[in-house]
């Protein structure tokens, strides 16, 4: 897959991500769905933090200031619905502005202690935009889904 490829394919996942969420309300946003306990709110601060964040402003980009704000995306300081819409969209955008200068065969530029994340370094940046995309791709269903539990909206049914 090339590379352009693949950026217009983690731009398409971030857009179901949100369109799955659209003019859903505070309160659907906020009370969980599952057995596990998360919100929709919860899931886009993941996305937000975890994805966003750690693996391309951090990891890729080693961005001091995205590397100090590092924290589990999914026990994120409480917030609205609107606001977690706000902050995702606002790593995206500060994720894109990082993969323009991002050399993606080039291995990533900063890594967390082991201590914190006992993973070992991916290989470049490609394959950690790869995660990116298949931790986007994940939860874009699990939101399909929970938004059909909510008002029984269906992204793309195939029949």
């Amino acid at each position: 897959m090339s590379d352009a490829r693949l950026f217009a394919q983690l731009a398409a996942e971030r857009a179901h991500v949100l369109r799955a969420v659209e003019g859903l309300t505070e309160a659907q946003m906020s009370t969980a769905r599952v057995p596990s306990g998360w919100s929709v709110t919860n899931l886009l601060t993941h996305l937000a933090f975890d994805d966003e964040m750690f693996w391309i402003s951090a990891v890729l980009g080693a961005d001091p200031a995205a590397i100090d704000a590092l924290h589990d995306g999914w026990h994120s300081t409480p917030m609205t619905g609107a606001e977690a819409v706000t902050i995702y969209q606002e790593q995206i955008t500060s994720s894109d502005r990082a993969l323009v200068e991002i050399d993606l065969d080039a291995p990533p530029l900063w890594w967390p202690p082991v201590s914190e994340f006992g993973h070992p370094p991916m290989a470049d940046g490609r394959e950690v935009v790869f995660r990116v995309l298949a931790e986007t791709s994940v939860h874009a269903g699990h939101l399909d889904i929970v938004r059909e539990l909510i008002d029984g909206h269906q992204n793309l049914v195939v029949a």
